[in-house]
């Protein structure tokens, strides 16, 4: 009987990893050069195509881990973990995704701004109206504030900001 229970786990086992995730997903591209014009995808380590060109309107990320951040073709950053799976929109800061700082950069959902880490977790859930990027272990957030638009540039204003840590504890200024 116990052979017999073993050898089920064992195929069990087998079975399930024929089904294996995509462990890593490396960025290709049609021409010589990668640029925004140009339409991108990205293939597994088989050399298999998962994310045929053009699905997305640019893929920033040049190999996908944890995740990776693309742009949809309606002109939203996401980032997607290398089985596809939306894990959150990405902050759109100058033309292209938040870049991270302090291993910190901004995140929306539901038109709130938190923050992700570097290996793409959630790490400062999305509560703030208005958000800085990290510098010396602090950010500038705000619950409550006011977007204004100034040419291309948009201006956050608020009367009431505080300082986060990189855990998103209040600190003093």
């Amino acid at each position: 009987m116990k052979k017999i229970i073993f050898l089920l786990a064992v195929l069990l086992i087998a079975c399930t990893n024929q089904k294996k995730k995509n462990d890593y997903l490396v960025k290709v591209f049609e021409g010589r050069f990668d640029e925004i014009s140009v339409k991108t995808g990205y293939i597994n380590s088989k050399k298999d195509t998962v994310i045929p060109f053009g699905k997305y309107y640019y893929c920033y990320t040049d190999t996908i881990i944890n995740y990776g951040i693309v742009q949809e073709k309606n002109g939203k950053l996401i980032a997607i973990d290398p089985n596809e799976n939306i894990l959150f929109e990405v902050y759109n800061f100058d033309n292209g995704p938040d870049t991270i700082k302090e291993d910190r950069f901004r995140i929306i959902k539901n038109g709130k701004i938190g923050y992700a880490n570097s290996e793409g977790k959630i790490v400062i859930e999305p509560i703030y109206k208005c958000a800085f990027p990290f510098s010396n272990g602090k950010a500038r957030v705000a619950v409550n504030c006011e977007l204004k638009k100034n040419g291309e540039h948009t201006m956050q204003s608020s009367d009431q900001w505080i300082f986060i840590n990189v855990q998103g504890e209040e600190v003093e200024k």
